[in-house]
């Protein structure tokens, strides 16, 4: 079979979200009983569940799935498709719509989906009348608790008339958001376990999950989640506030099994193939292609950190040790369409997801996993907290963060930000002699914040730039017109086999005018 990416998958598929009338059925009779109202379902209850399904063995997934889903092609998922006008969550006459998505294909492993009314969970029957099969032939009848694959929300993200996609819930415990006139590319994961290697890595997902019924003019989807692996169970509330730049609040409850030694803690996955600092010999139009372009983030200390992004030869981890860290994320920061050039992906426009720590996340470190990839339909970077102190069974781990679906760079935060990173040997002007492999110079444009300031006096501005390894040979800095800002220059030697860790920033006189740049350089 052909292999296909996850990224390749969600976008051949179409949406659409109205809360059925067995469903409405179904709470009149309960509310109509004469029996005491339950308690209403609150994310207490998915901790409780959490927690005891961490007593308990992993349960592993059905062996396949009922004929015919279990030999479906990827053409033969993709003519699956949700009907419009069985969409959920309209009763209750808020702005957000659901629709649910089939098994099948990749998705073998079934989730239950229930809807939140008056507090009131009601599991959502499998039912054939919610999808079109299109040219799939379902003979036998599939039972009603056969599940979904996962689900989706849309709202008027865009337009009042339009019902836009807004979240989507599919596959392990990834999710994509948006916010407006921003296009799918990078995801975020409940969990990640494993991520760098030593052992196998361990997929946590999303088994069951409750979406409360919104009301009227409501502005937030409320949805809750159990997650399940081998090594650990959780609980999961996500508050989902659509806007420009959509965000959401998060929480989440662990309980390990196991020792869990390598963890990721809100990991972000996305896909970086070229750009302007790694450039591959491939036949095509197209100068640029990625979802991000760097891992940006903010120390506890209030360090503003930039790493622009690679596809390395070799799998490739960086580690960035913090104490209670600000905030990181994979950002889509070059949001130039020339730089791309490609009207069906819409590079320019995809969001980075900024994670904003809520309260104190104590020792660790920001890791950054580059994999090689050969082409731009594979995921190929990830990026996640590690605690510093493993995750132990027992222990009961509260985490709480705000993801935020960021488009524009400026606002991050007031400094100058690295918007350019380029190489090239360090010839002299006009020279054709053969360039020196552990000679490199490394280029990197600074704009924003106080730069065009000092466009008038730039002997005050200063390049502070430093390496781990190695001896930097040359540096200059100068005023660049075209983006209001200064371009600096860094010529470093390294001896074959040895690596480094180059980093630079701007300063006037003890005042730090930018972001500290930092890009690692390994001679062959």
């Amino acid at each position: 079979m052909t292999h296909l990416s996850r990224r390749t998958l969600l976008q051949s598929l179409l949406a659409a979200t109205a809360l059925p009338a067995w469903s409405r059925q179904s709470l009149a009779q309960q509310n109509g009983s004469g029996a005491p109202a339950p308690n209403p379902f609150r994310y207490e209850d998915v901790v409780r569940r959490a927690r005891e399904l961490s007593s308990a063995p992993f349960e592993a997934p059905p062996a396949q799935l009922p004929e015919p889903l279990n030999r479906l092609s990827f053409d033969d998922y993709r003519d699956i498709r949700f009907r419009p006008d069985r969409a959920l969550l309209a009763s209750g006459n808020g702005p957000f719509r659901m629709q649910l998505f089939h098994l099948g294909f990749l998705y073998q492993r079934p989730v239950t989906v229930n809807v939140l009314r008056d507090g009131v969970p009601n599991p959502v029957p499998y039912q054939r009348e919610l999808f079109d099969y299109g040219r799939n032939k379902i003979e036998r009848p599939l039972p009603v608790n056969l599940g979904f694959a996962g689900f989706r929300l849309h709202y008027p993200l865009n337009d009042p008339k339009v019902l836009d996609e807004l979240i989507v819930f599919l596959g392990a415990s990834y999710f994509r958001f948006l916010g407006m006139d921003q296009k799918y590319g990078i995801s975020a994961r409940g969990l990640a376990i494993n991520v760098e290697g030593g052992e196998q890595e361990e997929f946590p997902h999303f088994r069951e999950f409750w979406i409360e019924m919104p009301k009227p003019n409501e502005e937030r989807a409320v949805i809750y989640a159990l997650l399940d692996s081998p090594s650990v169970a959780g609980a999961y509330r996500f508050d989902v506030y659509p806007s420009k730049e959509t965000t959401i609040d998060v929480t989440a409850t662990l309980f390990p099994r196991q020792t869990i030694a390598n963890v990721g803690v809100a990991p972000l996955t996305s896909m970086f193939f070229e750009g302007e600092n790694d450039r591959k010999p491939t036949d095509d139009f197209r100068l640029e292609l990625h979802d991000s372009d760097g891992l940006l983030m903010q120390s506890g200390a209030g360090e503003w950190i930039w790493r622009p992004l690679r596809n390395p030869a070799r799998k490739t981890i960086s580690s960035f040790s913090d104490n209670n860290p600000r905030g990181f994320g994979l950002m889509q920061r070059d949001r130039v369409f020339e730089n791309y050039q490609d009207l069906e992906a819409h590079y320019h426009l995809r969001p980075g997801y900024w994670v904003e720590p809520i309260g104190q996340w104590g020792e660790g470190w920001v890791e950054l996993v580059e994999i090689p990839t050969q082409d731009e339909t594979h995921d190929n970077i990830v990026a996640y907290w590690q605690p510093n102190r493993p995750y132990e069974p027992g222990q009961e781990v509260v985490l709480s963060y705000r993801l935020r679906a960021a488009a524009a760079i400026g606002g991050m935060h007031p400094g100058g930000k690295a918007i350019n990173t380029f190489q090239a040997p360090p010839r002299a002007s006009g020279s054709n002699a053969p360039s020196d492999p552990s000679h490199r110079r490394f280029i990197i444009d600074f704009a924003g914040g106080n730069l065009p300031y000092y466009l008038s006096a730039p002997e005050q501005v200063q390049l502070v730039p430093s390496t781990s390894a190695g001896q930097i040979t040359n540096t200059f800095i100068m005023p660049n017109s075209h983006t209001n800002g200064f371009r600096a220059a860094i010529d470093v030697k390294l001896e074959p086999g040895q690596s480094a860790d180059l980093r630079a920033f701007l300063r006037a006189g003890n005042r730090a005018l930018t972001e500290t740049w930092t890009y690692p350089w390994f001679v062959e």
